[in-house]
């Protein structure tokens, strides 16, 4: 029987590729946000938490762990948990406050380095680190307690204003104050907006003598039968 030279081209071409990939790769076909189906090999690493963690490194020898709480308060390791009390406690700042700023920040990985170079579970940038005394700030508790001083610093200077302060922690003082207010900085409005609502939750054990929720502001709306109502539901 005659063969067909295509046939044995297609059939050695196919022979090559498969060897050419490794035995364990899996290429699945899944849809992104945007509906477009993208191709993708299924041995990837995941997606890291936080929002501006980048990859996580560490000095040689410094064991980090990843701990996933349930919510932005419920901190698995008690040595964490402790850290975080006292640091609060020494600078009269809520303790669910700062659990919320790490959580956000880090996802509570004490050794995530962001894009930016901001190290640890508060996400230091070098300079804040070595201004409020954390002189390794992959360590837990010299991180945590130069993050919250810096934190209550900023209370002090907005006045107790927990948005601007916040503000301040993720876009830096000057950028507050040159905008008189929250900057119009995507990341920055969505930081302020996730760390208030995970600090706000009924379960994040906050301390209401801080801070009284924030309330909705009052709108003026019109009924069917045309009477003016005024509501902040």
């Amino acid at each position: 029987m005659r063969q067909h030279p295509i046939s044995v081209a297609v059939l050695v071409a196919g022979i090559f590729f498969s060897l050419a990939l490794p035995t364990h790769a899996q290429i699945a076909s899944t849809l992104d946000n945007h509906g477009k189906q993208v191709f993708v090999n299924e041995d990837s690493p995941a997606g890291r938490r936080g929002s501006t963690i980048s990859s996580p490194t560490a000095p040689k020898g410094f064991h980090s762990t990843t701990l996933s709480p349930t919510s932005a308060t419920d901190v698995t390791d008690p040595r964490l948990d402790r850290i975080v009390r006292d640091a609060a406690d020494r600078h009269h700042v809520d303790q669910a406050l700062v659990k919320a700023v790490i959580n956000q920040e880090s996802g509570w990985n004490a050794g995530a380095v962001s894009r930016k170079g901001a190290i640890g579970l508060m996400q230091l940038i070098p300079g804040t680190a070595q201004r409020f005394g954390a002189g390794n700030p992959y360590d837990p508790a010299q991180n945590v307690e130069a993050g919250t001083t810096y934190l209550r610093s900023l209370l002090d200077r907005y006045d107790n204003n927990l948005s601007l302060s916040l503000a301040a922690y993720n876009a830096g003082e000057r950028a507050v104050d040159l905008n008189g207010g929250v900057p119009a900085y995507r990341e920055t409005q969505q930081y302020v907006q996730k760390v208030t609502e995970a600090y706000f939750r009924s379960d994040s054990g906050r301390n209401p003598t801080f801070w009284t929720p924030p309330r909705r502001p009052v709108r003026k709306e019109v009924d069917s039968k045309g009477r003016v109502v005024y509501t902040n539901e």
